[in-house]
């Protein structure tokens, strides 16, 4: 006996994702060519630092849209789960980009910290509260919208500009009272840090996703638990829990019964099922049923055929 369950409700508002994300997009690109034409006519490594943030973002959030409309495209026979894990991809390419950026940011600004240039700060100062109040609105438009690892991408994109521009401000402060020019680069550094903790963590989840990990916050152990302890259940075999994309879970396993209880099954499979969606969130439940020692009869008949085989 074998079912297999799909509840298509994921409790995302991909609809809104998406609109979400266009409308910190075009925010985005309009404050991506101030920040650099100002980066430039002011010599802020941090705000150019900045600028090379947003032009990151710009790309990051394209593609993250991209996803998000593919992935809502129905499933083929030659890709049967559908679209999804274009989602995952994305999320991975970019924590990935967020790395490279900020390893070219720390660069330069070690060059700027041996030789500190001068940095016209009131331009500077200037187009930085502009790009803080863009990147305000931007994050402003995809909060609410994070559950899912492509548009926690989309995020951490979007925030570490906010952390960028909130500490070039604060930089110009301080070179304005100081006249210290070395803490542009400084700030640069620092605010590089701070994306690459979220970019790595990014990064983990993603590639776990891809590699069919166990889905954080399910214990493998405890699911095997929860069904081995269900009315007519002998043992359970071959269990896989893993992501497809972020809020859609997916089980498989093997059950063991008696096989006087093969008759009333169905009755087991909704337990199964009741158990994987309501205590573990597990939406996708792909359930073989199998009399008691079936397994290990097949087990012998494949070695005696192997067995057969070469002696032959």
């Amino acid at each position: 006996m074998h079912v297999h369950s799909h509840d298509h409700s994921h409790g995302r508002d991909r609809a809104g994702e998406r609109r979400g994300l266009l409308l910190a997009l075009v925010t985005t690109t309009v404050i991506l060519v101030a920040e650099a034409i100002g980066g430039w006519l002011s010599n802020s490594l941090a705000l150019l630092a900045d600028a090379g943030h947003m032009f990151s973002d710009a790309l990051a959030l394209g593609l993250a849209y991209a996803a998000l409309a593919l992935a809502e495209r129905p499933a083929t026979r030659s890709k049967t789960y559908g679209w999804y894990r274009l989602e995952i991809l994305a999320a991975l390419l970019n924590g990935a980009v967020l790395v490279a950026i900020s390893a070219f940011i720390v660069w330069e600004a070690w060059e700027r910290l041996m030789r500190p240039p001068e940095v016209d700060i009131p331009l500077m100062m200037v187009i930085a509260l502009i790009g803080l109040v863009a990147n305000a609105l931007g994050l402003f438009f995809v909060s609410g919208h994070t559950h899912g690892l492509n548009m926690r991408g989309a995020y951490l994109h979007i925030l570490g500009d906010l952390l960028s521009s909130v500490g070039v401000v604060l930089g110009g402060v301080a070179m304005w009272a100081t006249g210290a020019m070395w803490v542009d680069p400084l700030l640069s550094v620092l605010i590089s840090v701070v994306i690459v903790i979220g970019a790595w963590r990014l990064l983990r989840e993603s590639v776990d996703v891809l590699l069919e990990a166990t889905p954080a916050g399910i214990d493998h152990l405890e699911v095997e638990r929860r069904i081995t302890a269900l009315n007519d259940v002998v043992g359970v075999h071959d269990l896989h829990i893993w992501c497809l994309t972020s809020g859609m879970n997916a089980l498989s396993c093997h059950v063991e019964v008696e096989e006087e209880c093969l008759p009333r099954c169905d009755a087991l499979l909704d337990a199964i099922r009741h158990v994987a969606r309501e205590e573990f969130q597990i939406s996708h439940v792909t359930v073989q049923i199998e009399p008691k020692g079936y397994k290990s009869r097949q087990m012998i008949h494949w070695r005696l055929q192997a067995n057969e085989s070469h002696e032959h």
